[in-house]
């Protein structure tokens, strides 16, 4: 099929990663998405592109009001006008310097869309209809934000609390509200009804004449999470244009493990249900935009569904787009290997481009409390290291986003801080544990990292940015699949191994991506039967029962699955089949152990 569009999407990637991937990538028609969380860093950034591009630069300090949301629209606008800048350079392109169009169209899945290109150009006599036709085919990816609705620290004003609408998410919500952006607003980490309800204040996520300027996207895990915040959204007169689906633990960043749902289930159901789903929403929707006297269209607005997780060679991307007819995947981690697309220092891409299996690990270092992929041997657990040996363990913290812990204090401290571990560790040395209880809670105490830091470091690295601040430790948060990937690469050998042109993977023991997720399902839950007692409650039996029984269910689903020789092979059918087999084995045999 000819199409002058992506079928893929990079997802939001730590703090700093993708911090200004939409000025790298959108030119080229590719979306993407950038994190908010950080002011401090979107500031910094601002002022390095407005040098660079020789804008007029004048900061925006914290003595200003409002500075975080002021920083975030500047920060966005900014970006917004130079990605037009360089869509209107590509449309207006002399036909003598033509290098950039030709990159253009070579990124597209479609080669009929290039071979059309050389075409016109081969046919040099009307110049005008050349141009008409680029002006077309030419397409500007979507510059989105992301803010993790439960990073909403109160904020203070000579000591005085401010009101909600200060609050870090809230903030971060009317930085890009309030922006020039034709774009989405990923909601990610669960539902926060206040931030949600905060949306109702903002026109742009209104529709006029049929159409957004701004959307919202819900990153969910499961059909009923989608329905129970579509619902609330569209109670409010606000359309969820996009539901992103994200594998539960195959995934980069926090991790929000299912109790056993896996990601092709998932799928199958967001596939069964998507018409009822935007049929609902709107009978909803139309009654919220009436009681607002607000035109609704007559007709439904679109809702996209898209999948991210794990994803990893060209076949699954397809798979993806023809069976579960998904508008889009996510590609994450493989892009951070991609400097044309993602900003990552040297000295952490290098250890990207060599990390294993074994290098790259699900933590608890994540002071959101929340499971955390982890790069082994990683700056920031260097440099976190260092202090608990010199007997000063935890961070200075310095830009306390994720402060959101009350057990010692009445404002709100970060648990990876150095003033929330000694109050923790003091408690702890009342509790007069042997040696060993005593060890085990103690690092449980320390492990706690301060990525708000750590995951926007390397983005002033790379640029060769002021770290003072920041020191230089750098945190990364890869997904397993980086492990099949070996070398830095160019954005065209990236987009070509998503679209079947070439082959960046050497490796031959790549699992498929369903039967990955599978398996580190089957080993987080060895790991949680490993912490619980020898004698479980209640709920702990339940919660094993549960998830060995969605376990097992995923496995006959995908048994279906990889049985149809119209999708696979009987070759690739019979391999998948087996290590389904294995994997069954090790969930009855847990069940066996656990209950029998």
């Amino acid at each position: 099929m000819t199409t002058n569009t992506h079928s893929f999407h990079i997802p939001v990637m730590g703090i700093g990663f993708t911090i200004d991937s939409p000025l790298k990538v959108a030119h080229y028609g590719i979306d993407s998405v950038i994190s908010l969380v950080d002011d401090i860093l979107i500031e910094k950034m601002r002022k390095n592109y407005c040098e660079k591009y020789d804008l007029m630069y004048s900061e925006i300090t914290e003595k200003i009001d409002d500075y975080r949301a002021k920083r975030i629209t500047s920060y966005l606008n900014m970006m917004n006008g130079l990605v037009d800048e360089k869509i209107d350079q590509l449309k207006n392109a002399s036909l003598d310097k033509i290098d950039e169009l030709k990159k253009y169209f070579n990124l597209l899945p479609s080669e009929g869309v290039k071979e059309e290109f050389l075409d016109k150009l081969a046919n040099t006599e009307c110049i005008s209809e050349i141009r008409k036709w680029i002006h077309k085919n030419i397409n500007k990816g979507s510059i989105d934000v992301n803010i993790m609705t439960k990073i909403d620290k109160d904020n203070y004003k000579d000591n005085e609390q401010l009101p909600s609408i200060y609050n870090d998410a809230h903030a971060a919500l009317r930085g890009f509200a309030e922006s020039d952006v034709t774009g989405s607003l990923v909601l990610s980490a669960g539902m926060n009804p206040r931030l949600y309800g905060y949306i109702e204040q903002f026109d742009d996520f209104y529709p006029k004449e049929n159409t957004l300027k701004k959307k919202i996207v819900l990153k969910v895990s499961d059909y009923r999470s989608a329905l129970i915040q579509g619902k609330f959204l569209a109670k409010k007169g606000i359309w969820v244009s996009e539901y992103r689906i994200e594998s539960g633990l195959n995934c980069g960043g926090h991790a929000f493990a299912t109790e056993g749902f896996l990601l092709g289930p998932i799928l199958e159901a967001f596939k069964n249900n998507k018409e009822d789903l935007k049929q609902e929403l709107h009978e909803i929707y139309k009654k919220a935009l009436s009681e607002k006297e607000i035109d609704c269209p007559t007709e439904p607005l679109a809702i996209k569904v898209t999948a991210q997780g794990g994803v990893g060679t060209h076949e699954e991307q397809q798979f993806l787009l023809d069976y579960y007819k998904v508008d889009s995947v996510g590609w994450g981690s493989p892009f951070l290997l991609v400097p044309e697309a993602t900003t990552v220092d040297p000295k952490t891409l290098e250890k990207l481009a060599n990390a294993k299996e074994n290098d790259l690990y699900l933590s608890n270092i994540s002071p959101l409390g929340v499971p955390f992929n982890n790069l082994r041997g990683n700056t920031k657990d260097l440099e976190k290291d260092k202090l608990i040996n010199k007997g000063r363990p935890g961070s200075s913290c310095p830009k306390k986003y994720v402060s959101l812990n009350k057990e010692f204090t009445d404002k709100s401290i970060c648990t990876a801080s150095r003033q929330y571990q000694h109050k923790k560790i003091e408690a702890l040395e009342e509790e007069n544990l042997n040696p060993e209880d005593y060890k085990k809670a103690y690092d449980k105490i320390v492990e706690k990292s301060c990525i708000c830091v750590g995951l926007g470091t390397s983005a002033l690295l790379a640029n060769d940015l002021d770290t003072k601040k920041e020191g230089e430790g750098v945190s990364i948060c890869p997904g397993p699949n980086m492990a099949y990937y070996s070398k830095v690469l160019k954005l065209e050998e990236m987009v070509g191994h998503i679209y079947g042109k070439t082959n960046v993977i050497s490796r031959t023991d790549r699992p498929h991506m369903f039967i990955k997720e599978l398996n580190i399902y089957i080993d987080y839950l060895i790991n949680e039967i490993k912490e619980m007692p020898n004698v479980l409650d209640r709920k702990q039996e339940k919660h094993i029962r549960n998830y060995t029984k969605n376990l097992l269910e995923g496995i006959e689903y995908y048994t279906s699955i990889f049985l149809d020789n119209a999708i696979f092979s009987p070759t690739d059918s019979t391999a998948l089949i087996n290590q389904l087999n294995i994997s069954k084995a090790k969930v009855e045999g847990i069940q066996q152990e656990v209950f029998v």
